[in-house]
């Protein structure tokens, strides 16, 4: 009995340190739909892909909270879009390792809503919020255009744009540009997005390069327009950003092989 009653005290004591536990246990079943996900048929496949809309909604309401005006609404929308990425990059991976990784992933995507939670109090976290929304995009491009396959394009282009739309928003939003203007930075951003990836099409690029230059236009961008929201000129951003992308792409023309 008293070794029951310590124990109990021990599992409130840890419940106490994790901030809304409901986030936790949201993340491991995104994770489980995830690996569903992974082995099955596209008929089912879309089924899996509902049900982390249905999570990553549940995951808004009940552990990210009431809206803000200060925070934007594009943030309900990340969870969802994380789940949907890790469903699609995950069938990339072999059936024996993927499932090794399950734990990882859930790890993962509970890392996503704590930063929106980190941001919620004023804790920081924008730097890595845009390094998570840039891994989120290269997981879905990747996983789009093995779905769909590049020469039935501009499908997987298109549906690669309508993930990275809620996160050009949240970056936007992050940038605390809200309202029309966000809207139509985060519609530039897209079309960023979009005008890389029918370059990669073009050009025949492995997949895994089309979708990391992909990720790395939407990093980019948003490196970009923060850094011209400061005391940099537009001239050094141009040439900052620009040679970052302009090396991607010439790395990029060097590990294809026709």
């Amino acid at each position: 009995m008293i070794a029951r009653v310590f124990g109990d005290r021990r599992r409130l004591a840890i419940l106490r340190r994790v901030d809304r536990p409901a986030a936790a246990l949201l993340a491991i079943a995104q994770a489980l739909v995830a690996a569903a996900g992974w082995f099955v048929e596209p008929v089912w496949l879309a089924v899996a892909i509902a049900g982390q809309l249905v999570l990553g909604g549940v995951v808004a309401v009940r552990v990210i909270g009431p809206a803000r005006s200060d925070l934007g609404l594009a943030r309900y929308a990340i969870p969802s879009t994380a789940g949907i990425a890790a469903t699609l990059f995950g069938r990339l991976i072999p059936g024996g390792l993927s499932l090794l990784l399950v734990p990882i992933l859930a790890i993962l995507l509970w890392s996503v809503t704590y930063l929106e939670l980190r941001l919620e109090r004023g804790a920081g976290g924008r730097t890595i919020g845009v390094v998570l929304m840039t891994g989120i995009l290269f997981g879905a491009a990747a996983g789009l255009l093995v779905l769909f396959g590049v020469q039935s394009w501009p499908t997987p282009i298109l549906l690669v744009a309508a993930i990275a739309l809620p996160l050009a928003l949240r970056a936007a939003d992050a940038r605390e540009t809200m309202g029309v203007q966000g809207v139509g930075q985060a519609l530039l951003h897209v079309l960023v997005v979009v005008q890389v990836g029918v370059a990669t099409v073009l050009l025949a690029l492995p997949i895994s390069v089309m979708a990391a230059l992909i990720a790395l236009a939407f990093y980019t961008w948003s490196g970009a327009v923060d850094a011209l929201r400061g005391p940099a000129s537009g001239r050094s951003v141009a040439i900052e950003y620009g040679a970052l992308l302009i090396l991607g792409v010439v790395v990029a023309l060097f590990l294809h092989r026709p």
